[in-house]
């Protein structure tokens, strides 16, 4: 199956071509093309070749791939946290798929496991949590996630907790804001604990998980005779962006013995934004911290990481006899190093060298520009939206997401002396008109914003991780919600009128 030399060279031509065109072209096309699923599914149905199908075939059918493909590197992609790869990270990937070692152990890639402790490291030492920081790279922040709390859970059990199971264990407590990720639960849900075992606490005015309600779940479930083992922290909720009070939780941690796991997948790398740094306070005091470079690292999927403190018991904890196959016969303890001994992968990619290659290509004071730019925009969006007459600002922004509503200017004086009754009428009817504009705005192909709840509102949300964004692409923003709110012909609908 190896190709000639002319062959290998007309592939790499014609994939560089197809990727040099879109990395010009993805500002200038349309974001999303909006069609049916049977639709996209007859396009691609196609006979299984049985002897192969010609090379420009294929490169055609791979332009109506990326034709048909939600773009997250557009500019104006701010429904989600989602990755923007840069040219460096995609042929980064291409070259560590093409080498394709199975990151598992130092024998078995000597190279990729030493990358990826300096990868590691430098995460660590970019988001505040230590210049030596341990840990392993994952599929995502849902990988990390589950992987800490069955490290946390590893720790904190009886020895023989992993042979024997939960049988006749006392149940044990989980405790994570009402923002947190679903993430958590379904962990909870894989470890076989149960979702009822992750105690949701409550938030304070600013979204944040509050403390004195921690303190008294925690409480009350000791008073039951239950075990708590871990309170999981936001730094950045998903939702809203809000940084938890990481000092406060890592101090409440310590006095109960409680595992302290922060969840910064999207918000940790904030951290480099002298102006946001403060915010990550207290972020060195946990045992684990979960980050995703493939969000606002600007890495392609999959690329997330679990960093976390001493190695040995957390090895001690997991680790288990291996098949006979696997079996290390080094000399030294560096050369006997492996990821399973504290991954749940067995097999792994290269994932270390796409973020090599970026942050040696581009170096931190750039990445930390973009980083600051997103804040400023999320700041500038708020501005812009507090100052018009037609738009609600839902939560504050702390970071690079700002949540926000339409509201007709017809309907402010209403919400002004409406009564509690009159109030749930006029929210249920915007929570509607809004999720129209959202679905309207979602394939139009100019924009994507996403939704959340807030306080029982409905909610447009924006989240800016995208070095590409700029205040032109805000101001369009807005300018569309406008634009889709008259499109839907609600002006004579009893929103506005009665």
């Amino acid at each position: 199956m190896d190709l000639s030399e002319k062959a290998l060279k007309e592939l790499a031509t014609q994939s560089l071509a197809l990727i040099t065109d879109y990395f010009t072209q993805v500002a200038k096309n349309p974001l999303f093309e909006y069609t049916s699923a049977s639709e996209f599914a007859d396009r691609f149905n196609s006979e299984l070749s049985l002897e192969g199908e010609s090379l420009e075939k294929l490169m055609a059918d791979c332009r109506s791939i990326f034709e048909a493909t939600r773009h997250t590197g557009h500019p104006r992609f701010l429904g989600y946290i989602g990755s923007v790869s840069t040219p460096v990270g995609a042929f980064a990937d291409l070259i560590a798929s093409s080498l394709n070692p199975n990151v598992n152990s130092w024998r078995g890639a000597p190279a990729a496991t030493e990358l990826e402790k300096i990868v590691v490291a430098w995460l660590g030492s970019l988001i505040g949590y230590g210049e030596n920081s341990q840990g392993f790279l994952t599929s995502g922040g849902s990988m990390a996630n589950l992987n800490a709390l069955v490290m946390a859970h590893r720790v904190q059990s009886p020895e023989q907790v992993s042979e024997i199971g939960f049988w006749n264990l006392t149940p044990t407590m989980i405790y994570a804001g009402e923002r947190a990720h679903f993430s958590i639960s379904k962990a909870a849900d894989i470890m076989g604990l149960g979702r009822n075992c992750v105690r949701t606490v409550s938030s304070d005015a600013n979204f944040r998980l509050d403390i004195s309600n921690l303190r008294q779940c925690i409480e009350t479930d000791l008073g039951k005779g239950l075990r708590p083992f871990c309170v999981v922290a936001n730094a950045g909720s998903t939702s809203t962006g809000t940084v938890d009070s990481l000092t406060e939780i890592a101090s409440v941690a310590e006095e109960y013995n409680l595992w302290f796991h922060i969840d910064g997948a999207y918000g940790a790398p904030a951290a480099l934004d002298p102006r946001k740094c403060f915010l990550f306070e207290g972020i060195e005091r946990a045992d684990s911290v979960a980050i995703d470079a493939h969000k606002w690292l600007f890495t392609p999927i999959d690329c997330g990481c679990l960093l976390f403190r001493n190695y040995d018991q957390i090895r001690d904890s997991l680790s288990f006899g291996i098949g006979e196959y696997l079996k290390l016969h080094e000399e030294t303890e560096a050369e006997s190093f492996a990821f399973w001994d504290y991954s749940i992968e067995l097999s792994r990619r290269f994932r270390a060298l796409k973020i090599w290659m970026l942050l040696r290509y581009y170096g931190v004071e750039r990445i930390r520009a973009a980083i600051c730019e997103n804040n400023a925009l999320a700041e500038y969006f708020a501005e812009c939206v507090n100052t018009a007459k037609d738009f609600e600002l839902l939560a504050p922004v702390e970071l690079s997401i700002c949540c926000f509503r339409y509201v007709p200017s017809s309907l402010a004086a209403k919400f002004a002396v409406a009564d509690e009754t009159q109030r749930e009428t006029l929210n249920a009817e915007l929570n509607q008109l809004n999720a129209k504009i959202l679905y309207a705005i979602q394939r139009n192909g100019k924009a994507y914003l996403s939704n959340t709840t807030i306080s029982g509102k409905y909610a447009l949300r924006v989240c800016l991780v995208n070095f590409r964004t700029t205040r032109a692409d805000i101001d369009q923003v807005l300018d569309l919600v406008r634009e889709e709110f008259f499109n839907l012909n609600y002006s004579g609908s009893s929103i506005i009128n009665n």
